[in-house]
């Protein structure tokens, strides 16, 4: 399986890029949101990847974070969702404001989506609103993305990868980040404020 592809790219077309490995161009399907966090056609990029297999071709999806990709394989495991939806899905909104919609039951949110009824988004709501928590929580660039890092929204995101809830691990970062401390002592602060 291809996991993981970092090299120069060539092409943009939205949703097609071509990115060129070690002299090998891979065609590449991304989301929307993965392309606004594209560098310029020419600098080196990386991306997370899906293979999906079938009888007559072999498509790699391209995605800019690992917890768009996992939200991805959560989506098209879900009856009635398949690569084409869930790009959608994931070319309409962020992982976060998806999370957000399952974990309030707002399916209007969800149905002013492409190619999502009413049904599929209960559907949505009802087999993801336990399983949404953890890396799907916050998204981060790859490496080569123009995005500037958040030392919060990197805390946030590494309490919640310890087993902190997505909410819980926001307010301990709110409570003690102050104005330039990095991502490191915010946790470090955060986790002693547990302890105290």
């Amino acid at each position: 399986m291809i996991g993981r592809l970092r090299g120069v790219l060539v092409e943009k077309q939205p949703p097609w890029l071509l990115l060129e490995v070690q002299g090998v161009g891979y065609e590449v399907e991304a989301t929307m949101n993965t392309f606004y966090v594209l560098p310029a056609v020419g600098s080196e990029c990386t991306l997370y990847t899906h293979l999906v297999v079938r009888e007559d071709a072999h498509l790699l999806y391209g995605f800019a974070s690992e917890a768009e990709r996992a939200l991805f394989r959560r989506l098209i495991r879900i009856n009635g969702v398949g690569a084409k939806l869930a790009l959608t899905i994931l070319s309409g909104m962020s992982v976060e404001d998806f999370a957000h919609c399952v974990r309030q039951g707002d399916s209007a949110a969800l149905t002013r989506l492409p190619g999502v009824g009413k049904k599929t988004a209960e559907r949505l709501i009802v087999e993801l609103r336990d399983r949404l928590a953890g890396r799907e929580a916050v998204t981060a660039p790859p490496p080569g993305a123009s995005a500037v890092a958040d030392p919060v929204q990197d805390a946030v995101s590494a309490l919640t990868a310890l087993g902190y809830r997505p909410q819980e691990a926001s307010r301990m970062v709110r409570a003690v980040a102050a104005e330039g401390l990095g991502s490191e002592e915010i946790i470090r602060h955060a986790l002693q404020a547990v302890v105290k």
